[in-house]
């Protein structure tokens, strides 16, 4: 899957269950994601099912990520 990238660094990226042979799709975000929080913040997450729900989670990331 394509990363998300601006100015040419990757920001986000996607690596679904199937391809990578585990048990969950993960959406992860590189050290160039502007979504810093106090001293401690996640960098990956897993995503069992894409629900309306969660896309509204994962814009709302991307967008923090890349301002």
């Amino acid at each position: 899957m394509p990363p998300y990238s601006k100015d040419g660094k990757v920001i986000c990226f996607f690596q679904p269950a199937q391809k990578f042979k585990t048990r969950y799709a993960t959406l992860g975000f590189s050290d160039k994601a502007n979504l810093d929080e106090g001293q401690m913040w996640p960098t990956s997450y897993t995503l069992k099912e894409l629900t309306a729900t969660e896309e509204k989670k994962i814009l709302a990331l991307v967008k923090k990520a890349v301002s």
